[in-house]
């Protein structure tokens, strides 16, 4: 009998041991591939005592795997970079809407996506990246491109560069415009900048800025996040190409520049729910909000967070009018877009 009482006392305190290390555990898929988002992760470790283990692929990777491994998926937490692509994962049911005060009282209501099933939330923008324009300061000036619209007006013919019309960056944008203008104007608007583009569209945002600064173009559209890197850059190359350029917040005496989030939620089948909801509220709060900024040059989107980048405060000053149309909005205009990108010609 005392044989039998010790080994149910082990097994108890085995089975109470491996609980409490799941208790411990939280598993993300991460689309981040940011080497500064370390201090991110160890620090919430070392507050909370929860340890991380991280998958990293790129945003479509995750989303089949997350589609083959169904509800034996280990996911607890999913980031993405791109509101059209959180808006997918959210029509195909692989978020769990949660309940989350200290996300809804941190996070604006058109940076997080409402749920219609259960009143929760599907997902939360967690940091954004403004969509501007840069120019060739030798050629044009601000006052030329204050709004997105002009970049399809005709003294830009043969001036304009661009990254492809299909890459998600570029939808959010055009599906912002779609909200903005009404399908009509929006595919004349994208008609316009067809017959503006200085070359076919090809390459990254870092190539677009490049291009103009090497006179190929001399206007370009691209993400804050890229410009902010080589203006913080150590390379004597790259602080030459910012220093040819001028960058304009557009729409800013209307309804503001487009951002575009970078964004989590937690999986439809997770396994620590409870701990991926505090990863979530982690991620909102002031530090983690302030590392957003100055580790990796995105815009804290948490109420009344400050930050010290100096790329982004030279930029704007520090502030500047951000669109307020949902961003699930944004996400549902994809399919819209891409079929008027086919009828104009826009690759």
């Amino acid at each position: 009998m005392r044989l039998l009482t010790s080994a149910i006392a082990v097994s108890c305190l085995i089975a109470s041991s491996l609980a409490l290390a799941q208790d411990k555990v939280v598993n993300i898929y991460s689309a981040r591939h940011y080497p500064t988002d370390e201090a991110l992760y160890s620090d919430f470790t070392k507050a909370t005592g929860i340890k991380i283990n991280r998958v990293d692929a790129d945003d479509a990777g995750i989303l089949a795997r997350l589609k083959a491994e169904g509800s034996a998926s280990p996911a607890d937490v999913i980031l993405l970079v791109d509101a059209a692509r959180l808006w997918r994962a959210e029509v195909d049911g692989l978020f769990l809407p949660i309940k989350s005060k200290p996300l809804e009282d941190a996070i604006p209501a058109n940076l997080r996506a409402k749920a219609a099933d259960n009143g929760g939330t599907a997902w939360f923008g967690l940091s954004t990246r403004a969509r501007v324009v840069v120019y060739d300061k030798l050629k044009f000036s601000k006052a030329d491109l204050d709004s997105y619209e002009k970049l399809a007006d005709a003294k830009f013919k043969g001036s304009l560069c661009i990254r492809s019309g299909s890459h998600p960056y570029n939808l959010s944008l055009f599906g912002a415009m779609t909200e903005h203008l009404g399908p009509a104007k929006t595919e004349a608007w994208l008609k316009g900048l067809v017959d503006n583009m200085a070359r076919s569209p090809k390459g990254g945002d870092t190539d677009q800025i490049k291009a103009v600064a090497a006179g190929e173009c001399g206007v370009a559209v691209t993400n804050t996040y890229y410009l902010a890197r080589m203006m913080r850059s150590a390379n004597p190359a790259d602080k030459a190409v910012t220093e040819k350029i001028g960058v304009v917040f557009p729409n800013q005496s209307s309804w503001g520049t487009h951002v575009n989030v970078a964004g989590g939620a937690v999986a439809r089948y997770a396994k620590n729910t409870d701990n991926a909801v505090k990863f979530l509220e982690y991620l909102a709060s002031p530090s983690a909000q302030n590392h957003f900024a100055n580790g990796n040059n995105e815009w804290p989107v948490a109420k009344g967070v400050s930050f010290d980048n100096p790329a982004l405060k030279s930029m704007t000053g520090g502030s500047f009018k951000s669109e307020l149309i949902p961003i699930s909005a944004v996400g549902m205009n994809q399919v819209k877009v891409q079929q008027m990108l086919d009828r104009v010609g826009f690759k």
